[in-house]
């Protein structure tokens, strides 16, 4: 059996979810198996409605200890489930959850772990799975040999498909350990989209000259519904906050559009947002590197060219 994690946040399920349930879905149908969801905690989302993602049964530990995460609790808690329900290979998705949870149960189970996967794996002659290395510059083929594998699979790495399909929930008996970690205050950022989670990302760089000149920036993304972005020696200058740097060393997105504004596109902006679908870069220097990683470009000043955009995206929407 493949199980996969339902990673959530508010009580709403977060959208890399989806595509987990998708993967863990294709992966079953490989190996002639069926595909079960785990949830630790409670959501508001209606559950037997991931049945149109390909999973047949939802195994649900509803504690109140769960609805925050802790790594070390989910971790024990995973790893219970996966030896109390008999599961093969156990699917994450790549994100902060998944990064800090799958390491820890794979250590647990003694099981081999894949992280960041991008494609399906390979049954043909035992279980390849490919994935990034390099920043995004080479892919690595891992075969999994132990009993148990576990996979954590890239944001926007692999299609949603749904199907008409109703899942059922069932709830699952495991002894929950009490937290070593309290929590006395959280600071959430507040915005539109949220970046990781965002289909289209808007985001700036050094070309804006100044934080007084980012409202071109917003309104594009405002138009577009997406989230903005910016690259780090515009978080360490002060104009945007940190947490909208993208880059090697900041988040690392995958949207299915990202619009570069003035940035040049440095090797370390390049490997923070390169698994982007489509690449659209706005930049005056004919020059900049940025270019040549580039879906689109377009050759010119910002400061003319981005209202213009704007005022296009808003006339082909009729707003």
């Amino acid at each position: 059996m493949v199980l996969v994690f339902i990673d959530y946040s508010d009580g709403q399920i977060k959208k890399s979810t989806h595509e987990a349930l998708s993967y863990a879905a294709a992966v079953a149908k490989q190996m002639n198996t069926s595909a079960e969801g785990l949830l630790l905690g409670t959501v508001s989302d209606n559950l037997a409605d991931l049945g149109n993602y390909g999973i047949t049964k939802i195994h649900q530990v509803s504690n109140d200890g769960l609805n925050q995460l802790d790594a070390q609790v989910y971790a024990q808690v995973v790893a219970d489930a996966v030896k109390q329900l008999n599961a093969d290979v156990v699917v994450f998705s790549h994100n902060q959850t998944g990064k800090s949870v799958a390491p820890l149960v794979a250590a647990k189970l003694k099981a081999g772990l894949v992280s960041g996967a991008v494609a399906l794996p390979d049954t043909s002659n035992g279980f390849v799975v490919k994935k990034n290395v390099f920043s995004g510059k080479a892919f690595a083929y891992v075969n999994i040999k132990s009993a148990i594998k576990i996979i954590s699979l890239n944001p926007n790495s692999f299609h949603v498909k749904q199907e008409n399909g109703t899942a059922t929930v069932e709830a699952l008996n495991i002894n929950v350990p009490s937290s070593k970690i309290k929590i006395k205050a959280t600071n959430k950022v507040e915005g539109e989209v949220p970046l990781t989670e965002a289909e289209i990302v808007v985001s700036g760089g050094r070309g804006l000259k100044g934080s007084e000149n980012w409202k071109i920036v917003e309104d594009l993304a405002h138009a577009l519904h997406a989230a903005t972005a910016c690259s780090r020696p515009v978080a360490d200058a002060g104009w945007r906050p940190h947490h909208e740097h993208v880059g090697q060393t900041g988040i690392q997105i995958a949207p299915n559009l990202y619009i570069a504004i003035g940035i040049s596109g440095a090797i370390q902006h390049l490997a923070g947002v390169n698994r982007s679908k489509k690449i659209v870069v706005i930049n005056k220097d004919p020059e900049a590197p940025f270019f040549k990683a580039a879906d689109y470009g377009i050759v010119g000043d910002a400061f003319e060219v981005v209202p213009k955009f704007t005022e296009a995206v808003k006339k082909l929407k009729g707003t």
